[in-house]
């Protein structure tokens, strides 16, 4: 076995993870009417398989209006706790991987085509609706906003609570609250969108007070055996804008309610934002929020090999890494990086055959040699999964 940080387990309230690795959200615009489709089926029921640590839903609307488009998730009705419910009964009977979901609700930026699209507003009259926001703040990409009102703030607080409700009905491992990419909450962070004269606007403690509200609502609803996680834009990446100190200030509020880590990403929230999309140019995000809070971080942005990720954890940057674009382009990246660190994995016993340990012993059983090294691969795997341990 290779003394891997990547391999080992880390646990957070009763949840632990067998390893490191975490599928990044993103989004798949496939839904119907915010219902799970076969495509959440194949795509997510890929990463069951995988030897992930955990894999984290697309971002999941809590209302109708907190849709980035008309064709992504939600959790806002008994229909979407079934087609969410399905996909985690094959996680729960075929995977290992822990299965989490992310809460989001997209304010202004809601209502547009999907992204693999030209990115433009669907209008009201082709199903698109009204965005709201903190404040009247406009783009030339999406609908001016409706500014929400008191009564409009208490009833998305109250559709983050129900739909928290209803992920902990069916059993998902986690939850991840969507605060980040100039969406909703991230509109009521950033003093560049938000421009309120109310206790939601002006200091940085009344453009908090949104975020923390959302999650003790949220924190309550959960089952208090199962964390509870919040993606935030470190940075707006533009001058007078959030930044990395405001973050620090929020996640350790937010440790304080009892978040479980934080997931730090960045940008989103203006189109004037400056960014040097270079790689692993966000892990300084993940060490300085971590170093400040002392809240456990998930790494985020362009971590594309296994070395980079080992690294990130052995010098103590963050705690997790999530991984998003490079596991779309190759789903086993774990088994990859196990494979080349040397670590032990309990594949899927369909897929016995692929691990490398075995080779071609299975293709050549009239070699003694070969047969003898495929039975102590196995019996290695029947010894690991004896003690409940998948890397170490």
């Amino acid at each position: 076995m290779a003394d891997s940080k990547l391999f080992s387990p880390i646990t957070l309230r009763g949840l632990t993870l067998d390893n490191r690795i975490v599928l990044s959200p993103m989004c798949q615009y496939a839904a119907k009417d915010g219902n799970a489709s076969d495509w959440h089926i194949a795509h997510l029921g890929t990463y069951a398989l995988a030897n992930l640590g955990l894999a984290i839903t697309e971002a999941t609307a809590v209302e109708p209006k907190g849709r980035i488009s008309p064709w992504c998730l939600g959790l806002y009705s008994d229909a979407h706790q079934e087609s969410l419910g399905r996909i985690l009964r094959f996680y729960r009977d075929y995977g290992t991987t822990k299965f989490g979901i992310q809460l989001a609700h997209a304010g202004r930026k809601s209502s547009v085509l999907p992204s693999f699209m030209i990115r433009k507003a669907v209008p009201v009259s082709e199903g698109g609706w009204i965005p709201m926001s903190s404040s009247d703040y406009r783009d030339d990409v999406h609908t001016p906003p409706q500014v929400m009102t008191l009564d409009d703030i208490e009833a998305a607080k109250i559709a983050w609570r129900d739909a928290t409700r209803r992920a902990s009905d069916i059993g998902v491992d986690l939850i991840e609250l969507h605060f980040a990419h100039g969406y909703l909450v991230n509109q009521f962070l950033s003093p560049l969108i938000n421009t309120r004269q109310d206790q939601y606007g002006g200091s940085r403690e009344n453009r908090m007070r949104l975020a923390l509200e959302i999650f003790d609502l949220c924190r309550a609803a959960f089952a208090a055996d199962r964390p509870i996680g919040v993606r935030i834009s470190a940075t707006d990446w533009v001058e007078g804008g959030w930044g990395i100190e405001d973050s620090v200030v929020l996640a350790t509020e937010l440790r304080a309610r009892g978040c479980d880590y934080i997931c730090t990403s960045s940008g989103g929230v203006s189109l004037k934002q400056k960014i040097d999309p270079r790689p692993l140019y966000q892990i300084p995000l993940a060490d300085a929020v971590r170093r400040g809070s002392g809240i456990t971080t998930m790494a985020v942005g362009q971590i594309t090999e296994p070395p980079q990720a080992e690294a990130i954890l052995a010098e103590g940057q963050a705690d997790i890494i999530a991984i998003g674009r490079r596991l779309m382009f190759d789903p086993h990246w774990a088994w990859r990086a196990a494979s080349e660190q040397g670590v032990f994995l309990k594949y899927p016993a369909r897929y016995r055959n692929a691990n490398p340990r075995i080779g071609h012993a299975m293709d050549f059983p009239e070699s003694p040699e070969k047969r003898k090294r495929m039975m102590d691969v196995m019996r290695e795997e029947e010894r690991v999964q004896a003690q409940g341990t998948v890397a170490r």
